[in-house]
């Protein structure tokens, strides 16, 4: 795909990195300074009380990390696992793949439960684990809880639920990569030991910060834990937070910055309307691609991820191509098919600080690139259905009244 010049703003539509707005840009619009004055460790210790908020924890420690997600996911397991121990992942999508590849490699002993792509996590394959594993040999139940690649969303509580019914004590690790600060997340209420995501999605930052909230009993786990963890060692961090610096190697000062000013348009919107905001932006997206006439990956409503949805397309047409017509033609940025929906599906993404009307430019955008790849759509219909959803649900806003 060759790159050139297009007028205007790309138009940012994939499930991450999302857009980020002008008052994170200019946050961390600064110079580097000494992470060792008593200006950084200040500004930490806010950064980690307030990250607390996201989680849903009172009782979490947090870690924030210069990394990506896959660090922090190197973070979660190595802390709390040692090589061999048995842990219980689900595969559903190109991610919880990934994931999994790396518990393999890590030395893990991986029991996978696999599902069709666009089928959230096999349940009922995990009670069955559960009741028969009377000598607790499962150490982790490792979950993603939004699958991008699928637009999947799990049933963390059901989960849990299951825990609980079997006096189960396998710890519970989740990747909330693409859903914490978009989806309902309640970390203390669910019993969730290991939460991670990442700066570039729904915080709405660039990517290299991972955020990582360990529970009691992670952290119980992790002072035995033989895992070989040098960078991502909670236990550097700890001293760290005992002695008041915080950080046990130089962070990130331009992202520490942008995540004090993305936290505060967080909380002054309030997360619970952040979430809904997340919530109708993606029906108004499925009722577009209702009235396109396609079909959505995610085979039951109660899957339906809020953050991005994945669409099927026809046999007749390559998924790959809408994406790369949409970006060549109306600097339109898509998310592709990945592995097994290659070339079937392409992916709208709905995260982050994204309003309305931003996201209604993409369904039109979409629906452009769509009569250009042949598929007999209906301009303006997807729009239009989107439009009558949002004209009847979106809230004025609070501080314009």
């Amino acid at each position: 795909m060759d790159y050139f010049y297009g007028p205007g703003r790309n138009h940012l539509f994939v499930p991450g990195p999302v857009n980020i707005p002008e008052q994170v840009i200019r946050a961390m619009n600064r110079n580097n300074e000494d992470y060792r004055s008593p200006a950084v460790p200040a500004l930490t210790k806010t950064l980690l009380e307030d990250v607390k908020k996201i989680f849903k924890t009172i009782s979490g420690t947090p870690f924030i990390i210069p990394t990506t997600g896959t660090g922090a996911w190197e973070s979660a397991l190595t802390n709390t696992l040692s090589p061999g121990d048995r842990i219980v992942s689900f595969l559903i999508g190109q991610f919880s793949l990934l994931w999994i590849d790396q518990q393999q490699r890590l030395n893990f002993n991986v029991d996978v439960i696999e599902s069709d792509w666009g089928q959230g996590a096999n349940l009922e394959v995990l009670a069955s684990k559960l009741a028969a594993d009377t000598a607790h040999s499962i150490k982790a139940i490792c979950i993603v809880h939004n699958e991008t690649a699928t637009g999947v969303t799990n049933n963390l509580a059901a989960v849990r639920k299951l825990l609980d019914h079997y006096q189960h004590p396998a710890l519970f690790l989740v990747d909330g990569v693409s859903s914490i600060c978009a989806l309902d997340f309640r970390m203390d209420e669910w019993g969730v030991d290991v939460a991670l995501t990442g700066s570039q999605k729904a915080l709405s930052m660039p990517t290299g910060m991972g955020i990582v909230c360990a529970s009691p009993k992670a952290l119980e786990a992790s002072q035995t834990a033989k895992s070989v963890r040098v960078f991502f060692d909670w236990k550097d961090y700890l001293k760290f937070y005992k002695m008041g610096t915080y950080w046990p190697y130089t962070p990130s000062i331009q992202l520490l910055y942008g995540l004090r000013t993305a936290l505060d348009l967080i909380f002054e919107e309030g997360l619970d309307n952040v979430i809904a905001r997340h919530s109708r932006l993606a029906k108004a997206t499925r009722l577009a691609v209702e009235a396109w006439g396609l079909k959505n990956c995610t085979q039951k409503e109660e899957w339906y991820s809020d953050t991005v949805t994945a669409v099927l397309v026809p046999p007749y047409i390559d998924s790959s191509e809408i994406v790369r017509r949409g970006w060549k033609r109306y600097n339109l940025s898509l998310g592709l098919g990945l592995n097994k929906v290659a070339g079937k599906v392409f992916r709208i993404g709905h995260l982050g600080n994204l309003n309305e009307l931003q996201l209604l430019s993409c369904l039109a955008g979409v629906e452009m690139v769509l009569k250009d790849v042949g598929y007999p759509v209906k301009l303006g219909s997807g729009v239009g259905a989107a439009c009558a959803y949002l004209q009847d649900t979106t809230p004025m806003i609070p501080s314009r009244i």
